[in-house]
């Protein structure tokens, strides 16, 4: 968890790498990492993910928080926790999942989309909560939601959120962006991943400065 909250802290942005392959996961790690992204994400529905997690937890630096996205049953959190992965996110809201990945010491962001869903979400344990889909939802949405929240509880926009929106739903109350096919998708190399998280950290810091 302390990693977590540093990596989340430094950067609020998650590099969601759905389709990476154990092979190429290591250059585009390198690459994100010198961009400043501090949080990386191989949802379980990937080419042989555990493999991927376990090499990311063996080479990233110990600032980088890792770990599975996608996760949909306890024993997976088991397995993440047995490969010394830090982060298990989910697409859904199931408080057996959580309470799981809880129990291993990982740090849980949840995916929800209603007050309901976000508030069951942090009593069973969730570090952190992803709501989705952000961009369909509106910028504004997070406002109503953030109305019946705990003060201080992190929320990450995912799902069509790109650099021009950025700004927007920031000044709407988000802490942080997931960022998936519009960051990597399946065949994309490690010097053009690298080249858009560059761009997706300098307009964070832009919003940041003139907030």
């Amino acid at each position: 968890m302390p990693v977590f909250e540093s990596a989340f802290a430094t950067l609020p942005l998650v590099a969601v790498l759905r389709g990476v392959t154990p092979d190429e996961v290591l250059p585009i790690a390198d690459r994100l990492v010198d961009a400043g992204f501090t949080l990386i994400e191989v949802p379980l529905n990937s080419p042989d993910p555990f493999a991927s997690i376990a090499k990311l937890v063996a080479h990233c630096p110990a600032h980088v928080a890792v770990g599975a996205g996608t996760v949909l049953t306890p024993e997976d959190a088991g397995r993440l926790a047995a490969i010394g992965a830090e982060l298990l996110i989910t697409p859904n809201t199931d408080p057996e999942v959580i309470r799981a990945g809880v129990r291993a010491g990982l740090a849980t962001m949840i995916g929800c989309m209603t007050p309901s869903e976000a508030l069951s979400a942090l009593r069973n344990g969730a570090a952190a909560l992803k709501l989705f889909p952000a961009a369909r939802l509106g910028s504004a949405y997070i406002k109503d939601v953030r109305a019946v929240l705990p003060k201080g509880a992190k929320v990450v926009a995912l799902g069509g959120i790109g650099i021009p929106e950025m700004a927007e739903y920031r000044a709407a109350g988000y802490d942080g962006f997931g960022f998936g096919s519009n960051l990597y998708k399946a065949g994309r190399s490690a010097a053009e991943v690298g080249a858009i998280a560059r761009d997706i950290v300098a307009e964070w810091k832009r919003i940041e400065a003139n907030g």
